[in-house]
């Protein structure tokens, strides 16, 4: 359900983007060069079903008008495979599916975003993921690390005189390694694919 939300507040955002300034131009005398942020993907701790206890922080750096880097800081959980897109297929969220507990991930990512005409922009984002899998009585069961890549289109839309902006995307989202999983979190894992279409994304930021 929560996904579902982000995914209307970035049909809205991209509504309205045309309206609002791109991102900097060979006009710009001078521009922030750092930014803090993280993702609206937080309301999705609000939700009673399936709460992500969600958390991101970010920190960038404007290498030039055109190129930054992201450090993202982050944590969540979650009680179905990453392979079942939950805004298109109707297996995510059902008892079947579920893994026999959930999968907590702490971990770091690192971002490179390459600005292509005005405020759109492609991103390349590597995140290393240390797990915890823990069972419906909530004991643990093991340990896991897993690498997580995600390769991103979106829009960079400045608001209030470029102090803060937000980014609506559209992204695939790739697992390339992960360590082995339990068993009984593997049968339901192997089902699905490595590769997810579609992610919606919808960050916000500061800049400094």
């Amino acid at each position: 359900m929560q996904k579902k939300w982000l995914f209307i507040a970035f049909i809205l955002v991209l509504t309205n983007s045309a309206q609002l300034k791109a991102q900097y131009s060979k006009q710009d005398s001078t521009y922030k060069k750092c930014f803090i942020g993280s993702s609206f993907f937080l309301l999705g701790n609000l939700s009673s079903v399936n709460k992500p206890d969600f958390g991101q922080l970010n920190f960038g750096y404007r290498l030039t008008r055109k190129d930054a880097i992201t450090l993202e800081l982050r944590t969540w959980k979650y009680a179905w495979p990453l392979g079942i897109n939950p805004l298109t297929n109707k297996a995510y969220g059902t008892p079947e599916e579920k893994f026999p507990g959930y999968i907590r991930e702490f971990g770091f990512a690192l971002a490179y975003q390459r600005f292509l005409w005005k405020g759109l922009y492609a991103e390349l984002n590597v995140m290393n993921a240390w797990q915890t899998f823990v069972n419906d009585d909530g004991k643990k069961m093991d340990n896991g690390f897993q690498i997580f890549n995600t390769y991103r289109v979106g829009y960079h839309i400045k608001l209030f005189k470029d102090r803060f902006f937000i980014q609506p995307s559209i992204a695939i989202t790739h697992r390339p390694y992960h360590t082995k999983m339990p068993d009984s979190f593997k049968q339901t894992d192997d089902k699905w694919p490595k590769f997810l279409y579609g992610e919606p994304g919808l960050h916000f930021g500061f800049n400094f």
